[in-house]
């Protein structure tokens, strides 16, 4: 049939037909043409946007009209949990979860529904050390001119005391050097670490760990080995010393808390490459939350203030160096570049 319209067709007939085929066939070649960079197009807009959710530091969840998980991103899937805890009625506001602050934000797109929770944690933990800080320091000033009343108050008594009762006294002056540590911890924290530099022998300081061994109100019979040696080092060594106080006085607290069998602190100083490195060993109670050690005003301890080891941080921070822990065999390190 299509043989014979071909052939009833004259030649300019045919040349008209054969010319609306070939713009047909043509234009196909373009929109075929241009449907595949479209979606060349899309593909690569879709890899980019999977990029940037993927890259981006926020947790980001989108759920189908069941509350199924139809996409997620990888900081979501790193905090499976944290969606249980997302109250899907509200829109905008901030929730605490495993010590850590979030914002929730939801949106509603169509059937969809669109969460995004993003870590605000260090923003918050800011705006507490600057609130707690202000208070600590206020108060530090406040207490530190009856205390150093108290203190002079207390050597007078030491001297005219009958040497039966000079023990008791000597007790009052280690509690009023504990209450006097603190204040100058909080005053130090809130003002900020700045350090003096300058060259003195690593064995100084084994006479600092063993003043503060003999200023430090304990009960329990702990065995103290000091192993440092002869060599020359340049920090401040009075913001070191004070690093050295904390750790020891940690050591000290957790055999006290755990009543250890022949308990024993050991304070180790060692070299490697470029470093000093120093150990303070203890049998004490372990670690009870690794995430709160370094934490301002967060402690587990029975005594102390939650300051001391986040300012033994700033202080080898602020001298290049590392300070971290170790579980098995129980123990705080701090380094010293040389």
């Amino acid at each position: 049939m299509n043989e014979n319209i071909l052939k009833s067709l004259d030649s300019n007939e045919k040349e008209v037909l054969q010319e609306g085929l070939k713009n047909l066939i043509e234009q196909t070649y373009v929109i075929e043409n241009e449907y595949k960079i479209l979606n060349e197009s899309y593909n690569s807009l879709r890899a980019m946007v999977s990029e940037i959710i993927e890259v981006l530091p926020t947790c980001l969840w989108v759920l189908d009209p069941k509350k199924n998980i139809i996409l997620q991103n990888h900081q979501a899937l790193k905090n499976k949990n944290l969606l249980e805890q997302i109250d899907l009625d509200k829109e905008h506001y901030e929730l605490e979860f495993e010590t850590k602050f979030y914002t929730i934000k939801i949106i509603k797109q169509s059937d969809k529904t669109i969460i995004s929770a993003t870590d605000i944690s260090d923003e918050k933990r800011n705006e507490r050390l600057a609130s707690m800080g202000s208070v600590a320091a206020h108060l530090a000033h406040e207490i530190r001119n009856p205390i150093g009343s108290i203190s002079l108050l207390a050597s007078t008594l030491f001297s005219r005391s009958e040497l039966k009762n000079k023990h008791i006294v000597l007790e009052i002056q280690k509690a009023i050097a504990r209450v006097e540590r603190i204040v100058n911890s909080t005053l130090l924290f809130t003002k900020g670490v700045h350090i003096n530099l300058h060259t003195f022998n690593l064995l100084e300081l084994k006479e600092e760990c063993e003043q503060a061994i003999n200023s430090y109100n304990f009960y329990s019979n702990i065995e103290f080995d000091i192993s440092f040696f002869d060599l020359e080092i340049q920090a401040d060594k009075a913001l070191i010393s004070l690093v050295l106080q904390n750790l020891i006085y940690n050591s000290i607290d957790a055999i006290e808390e755990n009543e250890s069998k022949n308990p024993k602190v050991q304070i180790k100083a060692s070299l490697k490459k470029e470093n000093l490195i120093i150990e303070v060993f203890d049998n004490g109670v372990q670690i009870k939350d690794e995430n709160l050690v370094f934490e301002a005003f967060k402690t587990t301890k029975l005594k102390g203030n939650g300051l001391g080891l986040c300012l033994c941080k700033q202080i080898i921070e602020t001298h290049k160096g590392e300070i971290g822990f170790k579980k098995e065999p129980k123990n705080f390190y701090f380094t010293l570049p040389l």
